[in-house]
């Protein structure tokens, strides 16, 4: 066990600024993922529109983020590539900060956010895989950290923001005798911060659009675009570090001068895959049995249905926790947004240590039980106030790792190829938007006690799914197996010919 810590340790220190470099970069993931909600009403008054026309933002962030995952893969063949990626899309990220306060118009704003949406799927897809190619068959244990660092960003943003967040009306009539009251708002934010979450009655809170706009929220962004700063910075002096910026390619880079402790790539993981839509053509496809495919498909599923999971409960425990029979108070249901998301960042830094001391499937095995349970017991005691607060913490304590772990278990499985790195990622943010839109119409039509039981029926499906693809695996192992002899029968008959 010695010789296994003292080995990790050593493959850490010797990838250090490269890991710290991609953990910077999804601090930043998670930076601009969390600030949108907590803003949105200073944002519309900024642009003086309706709340209708303000959340068209929401799906333009998450349209594009779903986009930039996709085409994130385009940007892997090489470390330049990449790096140069992931350092754009970092600048692009503290520019769109600095640029938000000048958007006055919604669709201006929208462009902006689908810059950011874009730039972030590229960080999260490019993110992943650097990670995976670095460390291989122990990258469980360094995916945990990195997504422990999207919560941290998701963290602080909230808390830059707050301060200069708008405690009545930030829009102010002509004729203005009374707005709403900071409660009131509050609870508008809190309904809005789940994206596409359906405001009813909207016309009960008198927002005005024309008036003299009194908002101080510029000065959060223009923080956040200095706090983000570094992290392009940070992935600049990697490029400089690894030679790759132009001054520097007298000498070689030095990714070739440290070959990988953990295992060296073969041809195949060096050349790569492209994007989503480069890794399926029919040229990357010939060769693999049936089960290669499979095993993408069921992955992807389950991380659409797990981060899915998560973009509901975190859109819609609000309105679920105001909405009989709990009836919670706006500022304590409030909390429960802030309560969820600390536990899945909680989570993840509690998985990093299980990771080391535990396989991968039996992780997932823990955690997609513990979402079970935990959502048939708030089934049954739906209710208690007492007990909403409990399982939003042992939720997110139990979904958090879910993605981390099915990421390193299905590249295990599939021999580092790159591709699985990049149809979980596209599935996972494909499903945090559709799940969220589906659900939410069904809280519409069919009241919010339906959230719990959308989010039951989904997380039974997951597991089946997760049962399912152990079978499958297994099944793919056996077929590794027997065609190894095979080949190297082939081999030696090659070679007695030549």
């Amino acid at each position: 066990m010695r010789l296994l810590d003292e080995r990790i340790w050593l493959l850490f220190r010797r990838h250090l600024q490269q890991t710290l470099t991609y953990w910077s970069v999804f601090f930043s993931f998670g930076l601009c993922i969390a600030f949108l909600g907590p803003t949105i009403l200073d944002l519309r008054c900024q642009t003086q529109t309706t709340l209708q026309q303000i959340t068209w933002v929401f799906f333009s962030q998450q349209f594009f983020l779903l986009v930039g995952s996709t085409v994130g893969g385009l940007f892997k063949k090489t470390l330049l590539s990449s790096l140069s990626a992931l350092f754009a899309s970092a600048l692009v990220i503290s520019l769109v900060f600095a640029i938000i306060p000048l958007c006055h118009h919604v669709i201006l704003l929208s462009v902006a956010m689908g810059v950011a949406g874009a730039a972030m799927g590229v960080i999260d897809t490019i993110g992943n895989l650097q990670l995976v190619r670095l460390y291989q068959k122990d990258s469980a244990i360094f995916l945990q950290a990195l997504h422990f660092f999207i919560g941290l960003g998701a963290l602080v943003s909230p808390l830059v923001v707050d301060p200069f967040l708008a405690e009545n009306s930030c829009v102010l009539s002509a004729n203005w005798t009374a707005n709403s009251s900071g409660s009131d708002l509050e609870h508008l934010r809190n309904t809005l911060a789940g994206h596409g979450a359906p405001l009813h009655n909207a016309s009960q809170y008198p927002l005005y659009t024309e008036g003299v706009v009194v908002t101080r929220v510029s000065y959060a962004f223009w923080i956040m675009a200095v706090i983000n700063l570094p992290v392009p910075a940070a992935v600049l002096a990697l490029m400089f570090h690894e030679r790759l910026v132009r001054c520097c390619r007298s000498s070689p880079p030095l990714i070739t001068k440290k070959p990988d402790i953990s295992s060296h790539p073969t041809k195949e993981q060096q050349q790569g895959h492209g994007g989503l839509l480069d890794c399926c053509r029919p040229s990357n496809l010939q060769g693999h049995p049936a089960t290669f495919f499979i095993i993408h498909a069921l992955g992807g599923a389950i991380v659409f249905i797990t981060d899915g999971i998560i973009g509901c409960y975190a859109g819609f425990v609000y309105t679920y926790a105001v909405s009989p029979p709990l009836l919670m108070g706006y500022k304590a249901a409030g909390c429960l947004d802030s309560v969820f998301w600390a536990s899945i960042t909680a989570g993840r830094l509690c998985f990093i240590f299980f990771s080391y001391r535990y396989a991968a499937p039996a992780l997932l095995s823990v955690s997609l039980v513990g979402v079970i349970l935990v959502q048939l017991l708030l089934l049954i005691f739906y209710s208690s106030h007492v007990f909403l607060f409990m399982a939003t913490c042992v939720l997110g304590l139990c979904i958090s790792s879910v993605f981390p772990s099915m990421l390193a278990f299905t590249e295990d499985v599939l021999d580092y190829k790159g591709s699985a790195t990049i149809v979980l990622v596209t599935s996972a943010s494909t499903g945090e938007m559709l799940l969220q839109l589906l659900v939410g119409s069904v809280i519409h039509s069919k009241g919010s006690y339906s959230f719990l039981l959308c989010t039951t029926i989904t997380s039974f499906i997951g597991f089946c799914l997760f049962l399912l693809l152990l079978y499958v695996h297994r099944v793919h192992r056996n077929l590794q197996t027997d065609s190894t002899p095979c080949l190297d029968m082939k081999d030696e008959s090659k070679s007695g010919g030549s």
